[in-house]
């Protein structure tokens, strides 16, 4: 597609002690309507994430962001939420909820090129 497309954004992030309400960013989703796609990147800093607590389930915080990769791909086998066409997925991905992995609000951008902007993205609240 081209021309500028409006897009949304979400930064995911985990919360490894809830009531601290420390966060560290480990992902971002962006979703376009127009080009009816959702992209996630994910990168757990384990180390980083060390530093917050040294007792958190990585195995169980990699399991539910990689659903969130699942759904956002709308995954058959991830379950009847990533059956839901594009925009009720990152609606529901982007819920506010009281987990150990949550999602900052959603933001609106303009892009004349979804991956390099995910990618831009990624690089700047992420890495």
């Amino acid at each position: 597609m081209h021309g500028r497309q409006l897009y949304e954004y979400a930064v995911i992030r985990v919360l490894p002690v809830l009531e601290r309400e420390e966060f560290l960013n480990v992902g971002v989703i962006l979703f376009s309507k127009r080009a009816k796609c959702i992209q996630v990147r994910i990168a757990l800093n384990e180390a980083r994430l060390g530093a917050f607590t040294n007792d958190i389930d990585l195995e169980q915080v990699r399991m539910n962001l990689r659903s969130f990769e699942r759904i956002a791909a709308g995954d058959a086998d991830a379950g009847p939420i990533a059956a839901l066409d594009v925009a009720e997925r990152f609606r529901w991905l982007t819920a506010v909820r009281s987990t150990a992995i949550q999602t900052s609000r959603p933001h609106p951008g303009l892009s004349e090129d979804l991956d390099r902007t995910t990618d831009r993205l990624f690089r700047e609240l992420v890495l």
